[in-house]
């Protein structure tokens, strides 16, 4: 059986770490050849040395998708690269270092931050990339959500919970817009997953429970549980699929 992305160009965001290095290793295993972005080069040497040991083809450049700029860099470089692009998947996001609190304490900065990266900046890359997609006639979009707005952590993540809301508006948004040419936009929205980002706040092993406790499957979300949505949403077999956000958080969220 052949790879289902066997020659696809594929744009990661935040591929350096936790799900968007999954996300990358699992595409170019599908036959995908990848650009990698990050904020950190060196951070991210490990994604690529491992994808390259295996046989697969990447690049990485540092941006910043906050950065306008910096968005349009990743639509050059993909163009000079591979001469096209067919996946956009827009993982990267302001998750790791955040710390649960009561919503009255966030403060302007944080929500600033949060924002400005989380919702503009994964609208400035749509911006950057649809385009090229536009012209080629088709193409995938896959946004990152995540079940918190669902959930009773929303209130002490409450900047980040607003911004993964904004997430779900902005792919129905996208999938009208871009449905005409040819383009599908889709999320995946994952639960408490255990990243480097989640494993790092303290008392993980309490959010971890909390969590699981609300899951119809009671273990433990792995990174790996995420990709095969987002292999699906890459894929032909999602051909018809679009404005569709895909739960998957052991059955938590049920639509």
């Amino acid at each position: 059986m052949s790879p289902v992305l066997k020659d696809k160009v594929a744009i990661i965001t935040g591929a350096s770490r936790g799900l968007g290095r999954a996300f990358a290793v699992r595409f170019a295993g599908e036959g995908a050849r990848l650009l990698l972005t990050t904020t950190d080069m060196e951070r991210a040497g490990g994604t690529v040395d491992e994808i390259k040991s295996k046989g697969g083809e990447v690049a990485i450049m540092k941006a910043d998708i906050s950065v306008e700029s910096d968005t349009r860099k990743i639509a050059e470089k993909v163009m000079q690269q591979y001469g096209r692009v067919d996946i956009l998947v827009n993982n990267a996001a302001i998750w790791f270092g955040i710390r649960a609190k009561p919503w009255h304490l966030w403060t302007e900065e944080e929500w600033d931050r949060i924002f400005s990266v989380n919702v503009k900046g994964t609208w400035m890359v749509c911006k950057a990339i649809a385009p090229l997609m536009i012209k080629a006639g088709k193409g995938k979009i896959i946004n990152i959500a995540s079940n918190v707005a669902r959930v009773g952590g929303a209130p002490v993540y409450m900047p980040y919970a607003c911004g993964k809301g904004a997430i779900y508006t902005m792919t129905h948004a996208l999938a009208r817009a871009l449905g005409p040419s040819n383009i599908n936009v889709n999320a995946v929205a994952p639960g408490f997953t255990a990243t480097e980002a989640s494993l790092d706040m303290s008392g993980p092993d309490k959010s971890f429970k909390t969590a699981t406790s609300g899951q119809s499957i009671p273990r433990r979300e792995e990174p790996g549980d995420l990709v095969g949505a987002a292999v699906f949403l890459a894929s032909a077999d999602s051909d018809f699929i679009s404005g569709q956000v895909l739960y998957v958080d052991g059955g938590t969220v049920m639509l």
